[in-house]
């Protein structure tokens, strides 16, 4: 994957170039067909995915809560956090997603990944981060 792809993802783009190319040698881009479920409620997080084209409904409990679009991520939370998804995602058009799994993640050097879990956590405390997951402990 181009590295300047990957640092137009919001949580990527203040990636040095040098840690973009790296990172980039382990994305994966992945076409996604519309009605496919991309997160199922319940199960651990393990991936990041960050929407490229198309869009997708964020569903708990049969409810729709949220709907995504390209530049939107999914799982940023669950890549350092091992909890259970809160909420479905499933396509609702046909879609382009790039994929990073928290291994490939965690292979790189502790200063990149302390950066990614800063601008996670910065994210988060914005209110823009993973609209699948929800924090239970603040009420949400």
């Amino acid at each position: 994957m181009d590295p300047a792809r990957l640092k137009a993802i919001p949580i990527f783009s203040e990636l040095s170039d040098e840690e973009a190319h790296r990172l980039a040698a382990f994305a994966t881009e992945t076409s996604v067909a519309e009605g496919q479920i991309l997160m199922k409620q319940g199960d651990y997080s393990v991936e990041l995915i960050a929407i490229e084209e198309g869009t997708a409904d964020v569903v708990r409990d049969g409810e729709k809560i949220a709907s995504l679009k390209q530049g939107d991520l999914i799982g940023e939370i669950g890549l350092f956090e091992r909890r259970p998804r809160s909420a479905d995602v499933i396509a609702t058009s046909p879609m382009r997603v790039l994929k990073l799994t928290h291994w490939e993640i965690r292979r790189m050097s502790d200063d990149t990944v302390e950066r990614i879990k800063q601008l996670i956590e910065e994210r988060t405390q914005q209110g823009v981060a993973d609209p699948a997951h929800v924090d239970d402990k603040s009420g949400s």
